[in-house]
């Protein structure tokens, strides 16, 4: 078991967030010692830590982790990857035209100055 301090420093997530995560019953601790509230976690709870930071790190909602958690067989967790990786794939390719606007923008600024 690991207090959070420690788990915190395990897992790379700070305590506000395990505190939040707990809150709203995304990551609950799996004791909370009744004499003085501590909070523990275990190693199952480090492998739900570690996969809630590669969801938020690809960009997931906390809604759509607590759905992904609430499902805890995983099996849409695949579909929810695929989904976000076409969204990500989008974006990036509207960052791409947006360069290019702004490429076009800057060159006939400069065309009209000559």
């Amino acid at each position: 078991m690991y207090k959070t301090s420690e788990f915190a420093e395990l897992t790379g997530l700070s305590k506000e967030t395990l505190r939040y995560y707990a809150e709203v019953k995304l990551l609950e601790p799996a004791f909370i010692n009744p004499n003085n509230n501590y909070r523990y976690y275990d190693d199952g709870s480090y492998f739900l830590a570690i996969l809630l930071v590669k969801l938020r790190r690809f960009g997931f909602t906390i809604q759509e982790m607590i759905s992904v958690m609430e499902d805890e067989s995983f099996a849409h967790l695949e579909d929810l990857l695929i989904q976000k990786r076409k969204k990500i794939q989008m974006q990036i390719e509207d960052l791409r035209l947006q360069t290019l606007e702004i490429d076009e923008f800057l060159a006939s600024g400069k065309e009209e100055n000559e």
